[in-house]
């Protein structure tokens, strides 16, 4: 199993959810501005960064875990996906990937946040609306890595693409 978190800037709340798939971060309360700011790849990638697929490490079951920006692009996740299903079938191989978005989840504060503080350069603007942010989504973040966990542990589908539009469902 190939995990693949996406949303439009692939540095915030896709290093939440690959960070708390991976076991890094407490489950049980919201998180303190450090550990929000210590999340690899956190409000650390630029412009010239979307599009690219960032590792994050193994989990316990030992699959990858990777996240990717995608902008606006609504292209790039199929396009993704199939060629994702070319490379299966030509191998022969019996891997599953799952793409998850993790859009859903991003508060205002985290999207007015990530424009000052990526878009505009301005972190002393930007940083404490990403730790508002942060600390607002964590419980939705946690809730799209759970669903993202379940159908990986479940489906029978080579690619499964997750957009987890609706939070109060999972």
């Amino acid at each position: 199993m190939i995990y693949i978190y996406d949303d439009y800037a692939g540095t915030h709340s896709t290093s939440l959810a690959a960070a708390y798939h991976l076991k890094q971060l407490p489950t049980d309360r919201k998180l303190t501005k450090e550990e929000i700011l210590n999340v690899n790849y956190f409000n650390k990638l630029t412009k010239a960064d979307f599009g690219k697929i960032f590792f994050h490490g193994i989990d316990d079951e030992g699959n990858p875990v990777y996240t990717i920006g995608r902008k606006r692009e609504k292209l790039v996740i199929p396009a993704l996906e199939d060629l994702c299903l070319i490379l299966l079938d030509k191998n022969n191989n019996q891997e599953r990937i799952i793409f998850s978005n993790t859009s859903p989840t991003v508060p205002f504060a985290m999207t007015m946040g990530g424009f000052f503080s990526r878009g505009l350069g301005l972190d002393f603007i930007g940083v404490p609306l990403l730790v508002i942010g942060a600390k607002q989504c964590c419980n939705d973040v946690m809730k799209v890595v759970e669903y993202t966990k379940k159908v990986g542990r479940t489906t029978t589908e080579k690619v499964v693409v997750l957009d987890n539009k609706n939070l109060n469902s999972m």
